[in-house]
């Protein structure tokens, strides 16, 4: 198991600290485009179990997270169907910086910079815990996943493709 580590206060950190949710931390070398399989791997956690956060928009292009297991991909047509919407399609890098507050690769759902509807796939919230991005490149949290459902207002979806 890799190292944890203490790092410094992110904006999702002192989210979790106001909601009084209690959270465990696990630094790990950031890689870029690793994503979530990677980090599964380096700290010996399940990919399933790690949840990526993705930053995504619908057709008049009004952004929106998704909350999905680290070795699964979203179908986009059954999400677009499932909220209500034409079409829904990954944010480009840059945009979803801007609405995130955060760099791609160290998003979180927790401490936006834009409130924005969060949605999670219906499975995640069926675990007994699960880790997160913390706010930055290289830091997970550890977390019941109620939070998601409960402080969060996750919305569950069913739109999960295997990867």
């Amino acid at each position: 198991m890799a190292r944890t580590s203490r790092v410094s206060e992110t904006p999702a950190t002192a989210w979790l600290k106001a909601h009084g949710v209690a959270f465990s931390e696990h630094g790990y070398e950031y890689l870029e485009h690793g994503g979530a399989q990677h980090s599964a791997q380096v700290l010996g956690l399940d990919p399933f179990a790690v949840v990526k956060t993705l930053v995504m928009q619908d057709e008049a292009a009004k952004p929106l997270v998704v909350l999905m297991h680290g070795n699964r991909t979203v179908s986009t047509k059954n999400l677009a169907r499932q909220i209500g919407v034409k079409s829904v399609e990954p944010c480009k890098p840059e945009v979803a910086n801007r609405h995130s507050g955060y760099f791609v690769g160290g998003t979180s759902p927790f401490g936006l910079k834009r409130a924005m509807p969060v949605f999670v796939e219906s499975s995640v919230l069926a675990l007994p815990r699960i880790w997160i991005n913390g706010g930055r490149r290289g830091y997970l949290v550890g977390i019941d996943p109620a939070v998601l459902g409960g402080s969060l207002g996750a919305r569950p979806v069913d739109c999960a493709l295997a990867e």
